[in-house]
């Protein structure tokens, strides 16, 4: 075994221990905000930092791969009834059906979109979390796939989303699914486009039940305390935002489009009810936070909930640890309730 792999086998060996093992590798805590970072994180932040680190500029195949391969360490095998590769709107999909659906058919559906900041992420970086939603809600999830910058900048992943959902909820008999229990959900960047997808069904009068918003994008280029306390050393790197912002929005007009800076967007009326997650250690907290109370300011049905223990990317971390798992398993317990 390599170095490299020596180091991953102990840090995973630690992130499964019992906590003052975990406590011992991750080192003293990390308190920000009146919020400390929970100790499974910490042991994982340094396999990032030692086993495998992050080079924002390597080419973009080569960081796709890097997520595909960071994702499918953190993310372990997970149980799931059954899936089924197919193609919605002329793209790859991913149907998972879960082992004790809540309901016979026709039932309810979420429409996920995957996050990686509109230049990275697929179908297999978010299969885990995938299975997890729909295992322990019972609620089928259709994972839909998207063109991604700097290959397809702005607004062609926005374009892929929407015709993505406009074909799920013309095609709901096919997938066994009740028009009127469809939801949409996403993480990060998947998130910003789960909501501009929401808020264009609002606008066109199509049927949406719910939103699962997962530390949302909200407008780019923003400047808010959590990206300036966060920038640097918790995943999410502002030298990241800054190559995914320039990939996939390299004009500033884009950039204030209402379609992907949603924060400045109009909020129509019967827009679907939100359940709104944010990490306490993300950079993208505050403009998710800011969305969802402009979104409750509107008349918003909306559920906001910080992770405060959190960083961003813990929506793929259902394998190992402790604490990111119990965030995604509220997340389908909220997906159930929703829907159910």
């Amino acid at each position: 075994m390599s170095a490299r792999g020596v180091v991953e086998s102990v840090l995973l060996r630690a992130l499964l221990a019992p906590s003052p093992a975990r406590r011992l590798v991750a080192g003293r805590p990390v308190t920000v905000d009146g919020q400390t970072l929970a100790p499974d994180l910490q042991a994982m932040l340094r396999l990032q930092s030692i086993a495998r680190p992050r080079n924002e500029e390597v080419p973009i195949e080569k960081l796709r791969a890097g997520m595909r391969t960071e994702t499918a360490l953190v993310g372990g095998k997970q149980a799931i009834g059954s899936t089924r590769d197919l193609t919605v709107a002329g793209r790859p999909a991913r149907h998972y059906l879960p082992s004790s659906p809540v309901s016979d058919e026709p039932g309810p559906l979420l429409v996920f979109l995957h996050g990686g900041g509109f230049i990275e992420g697929d179908l297999d970086t978010h299969d885990a979390p995938c299975r997890v939603l729909a295992e322990r809600s019972g609620v089928p999830v259709l994972a839909l796939t998207y063109r991604r910058g700097p290959e397809h900048p702005f607004p062609a992943a926005h374009d892929d989303a929407d015709e993505g959902f406009r074909w799920v909820v013309d095609h709901a008999d096919e997938l066994g699914a009740d028009p009127a229990r469809i939801a949409v959900g996403g993480d990060s960047a998947g998130a910003n486009l789960a909501a501009s997808v929401a808020l264009a069904a609002a606008r066109d009068g199509v049927p949406l039940a719910w939103q699962l918003l997962i530390y949302p994008v909200t407008r780019v280029g923003i400047v808010t305390p959590s990206r300036e306390r966060f920038a640097e050393g918790f995943y999410l790197s502002a030298e990241f935002i800054d190559r995914a912002d320039a990939s996939y929005t390299p004009r500033q007009e884009d950039r204030d489009d209402p379609r992907i800076s949603i924060l400045e967007a109009e909020i129509p009326p019967g827009l679907a009810p939100a359940y709104v997650v944010t990490a306490g250690f993300d950079p993208l907290r505050d403009e998710g936070e800011a969305y969802a109370r402009r979104m409750a300011d509107a008349g918003v049905a909306v559920e906001l909930e910080r992770r405060t223990d959190q960083i961003h990317g813990f929506f793929n971390i259902v394998g190992v640890g402790h604490t990111p798992r119990a965030g995604v398993d509220k997340m389908a317990d909220r997906l159930r309730a929703a829907l159910a």
